[in-house]
């Protein structure tokens, strides 16, 4: 089955043209341009990776960002003109997987798509190799209860936000930012001795549960990661 594409760009040119190229290398391709029904979009459609331009009429791709992190870790390559240093780690601590800068070569843009996706699939072949265990975590969204090897954790709301946004993506390393945006949906001011103290207590209640493992890694200068 072809990889779903979706390009939203309010350059008609630039919208086109990578268009014509991702189509030319065997993908399926879907056009946004405009901002404000991007993330609704994304719900319906299931894209397997989004090229978001920065600057968007309606909603812009910071913004669109964040609100994709909420639910979904398809893969997201930001694009921009705009290069200052401030706009290309907002975008990476928001959740972007890469940045690209106008002008571009759009082989090079099919290229780094091409890379995340092998890089996906490498991943997920490693993990299926490495789980012919049964998961020892599950997961009930709908009662917020969460449980290890069959004993219960006892999780506060923000606490199982954390394991489940990290239990989606086993492996994936989460900025401390990036678990802010998608544990505190209201925007208040927390810091990162915050999300420090609730992972703290997130190790703490698996150890209670009978984890003597290592589960949740701290990858330093940059997060945390679930493994099991």
């Amino acid at each position: 089955m072809k990889k779903k594409i979706l390009i939203v760009d309010d350059e008609l040119k630039i919208n086109h043209l990578l268009d014509d190229y991702f189509k030319a290398s065997q993908f399926d391709t879907f056009s946004l341009y405009e901002g404000t029904s991007v993330a609704e979009w994304v719900k319906e459609n299931s894209p397997d990776l989004i090229l978001l331009d920065l600057m968007l009429p309606g909603k812009d791709g910071i913004e669109i960002c964040r609100e994709i992190r909420q639910f979904s870790m398809v893969p997201i390559i930001m694009i921009t003109a705009r290069i200052d240093e401030i706009d290309r780690i907002l975008g990476l601590e928001i959740g972007a997987d890469d940045y690209i800068c106008k002008p571009f070569n759009p082989r090079e843009v099919v290229a780094r798509a091409k890379v995340i996706f092998r890089r996906m699939a490498l991943y997920e072949n490693r993990q299926s190799q490495q789980h012919e265990q049964p998961i020892p975590i599950t997961l009930d969204i709908k009662k917020y209860s969460a449980s290890y090897h069959h004993n219960r954790l006892d999780l506060t709301v923000v606490e199982f936000r954390l394991l489940e946004v990290m239990f989606k993506a086993p492996g994936h390393v989460f900025s401390r930012n990036q678990l802010m945006n998608v544990v505190y949906h209201d925007n208040r001011i927390v810091t990162d001795r915050t999300i420090d103290s609730h992972i703290k207590n997130l190790r703490k209640k698996f150890q209670q549960a009978g984890c003597t493992d290592e589960i949740i890694y701290s990858v330093y200068g940059v997060g945390y990661k679930l493994e099991f």
